[in-house]
């Protein structure tokens, strides 16, 4: 089987963790950088292949067999709409677009044009979320009542520094962050149908938020809440306890959502076990049994630019759709809603 000639977009941090996924994985190889910035000029040069100013370059001059778009939220969707148009398949970061009227346009011509457009919410690829969604499908915790999930962390001066606009409304952890999680609940409760929340700049007075807390109902009538915030000294968000991502430090005894049903719970990502045994009384006066559940930790970005591969060959239908894209982006979009008005917002 011949390689696949890969283009990535977008030469920042995620950029450059896609170039080296495209290095890791058989069958792909890097084709081309495009990125206008100088610093990219270095990173082209090390793995030995041109760089383009521009998307539109690439597509009439070093037609590649998939592009990897990581590049600012603005472009997301002209630069898929370019792609699709070009017949060419792509890998669009998250968020799908910055508003849900953009991603709309974008997912109306995925379907049109039956378009291959995988969008990288990686964690989809993660065995322990696959592990975590598998155990509440089998119905092992009985009927879903409700999840407890966290995303708090402390984000350095530096890392608003080298990018001025995540001060800015639009580029706060609701975006940044929060559409991650909200993939991850959906695996897990299902769909989510209103929301609640109350948001706060105190800790650090930039016009974006910096700590939201959430409510969520789901259609299968489970709620959540959730606390997210990037001022927060705490462990308790999926890099610091996944093990996923070796760039952080994380912590065995800590986990950042719980799943409660009628039967048992399931906290994640260290997948223990807590339950009544099947046919068993269920009362807070009986012990639970106890279990830590098998898991595969492996680097969920390898594992999406494998599929993506796959995507690229016709193998494989996107495992996160322009769709799922677009439902992620709803949710974000409703909880800026939620804390801007104070009321409860419907998603149905």
């Amino acid at each position: 089987m011949s390689e696949l000639r890969i283009a990535v977009a977008g030469a920042g941090y995620i950029g450059q963790a896609h170039v080296a996924a495209i290095a890791a994985t058989p069958g792909l190889r890097l084709s081309a950088i495009v990125d206008p910035a100088p610093a990219a000029q270095a990173l082209a040069d090390a793995a030995g292949v041109p760089r383009l100013d521009a998307l539109e370059d690439l597509l009439a001059q070093h037609r590649p067999d998939g592009v990897v778009l990581a590049t600012p939220n603005a472009l997301h969707v002209p630069q898929a709409l370019a792609c699709i148009a070009a017949g060419v398949p792509c890998l669009l970061e998250k968020p799908i677009a910055p508003t849900v009227a953009e991603a709309q346009t974008l997912v109306q011509a995925v379907a049109k044009h039956e378009a291959p457009v995988l969008i990288g919410h990686h964690r989809a690829h993660s065995p322990i979320m696959e592990a975590a969604a598998q155990v509440v499908r089998s119905g092992r915790l009985g009927r879903v009542v409700a999840v407890m999930g966290s995303a708090v962390f402390y984000k350095p001066d530096r890392y608003f520094e080298a990018g001025p606009w995540r001060r800015e409304v639009g580029g706060g952890p609701i975006l940044i962050n929060l559409i991650h999680e909200v993939h991850n609940l959906r695996l897990l409760c299902g769909e989510v149908v209103a929301v609640q929340a109350m948001a706060s700049h105190a800790v650090r007075q930039f016009p974006v938020e910096d700590t939201v807390a959430i409510n969520l109902q789901f259609a299968n009538g489970a709620l959540g809440s959730f606390m997210l915030s990037d001022t927060a000294a705490c462990a308790r968000s999926w890099e610091q306890t996944s093990q996923e991502n070796p760039a952080y430090p994380s912590y065995d005894d800590e986990d950042c959502y719980v799943v409660t049903g009628t039967q048992g719970s399931l906290s994640v990502p260290t997948l223990r076990f807590k339950g009544y045994a099947p046919g068993s009384e269920a009362s807070w006066w009986l012990p639970f049994t106890c279990e830590t559940l098998p898991l595969q930790r492996v680097d969920p970005i390898l594992r999406q630019m494998a599929h993506f591969g796959q995507v690229v060959r016709g193998e494989a239908a996107p495992k996160v759709s322009a769709a799922d894209g677009l439902a992620n982006l709803r949710v974000t979009e409703a909880v800026v809603q939620a804390a801007q008005s104070g009321t409860l917002v419907s998603l149905t």
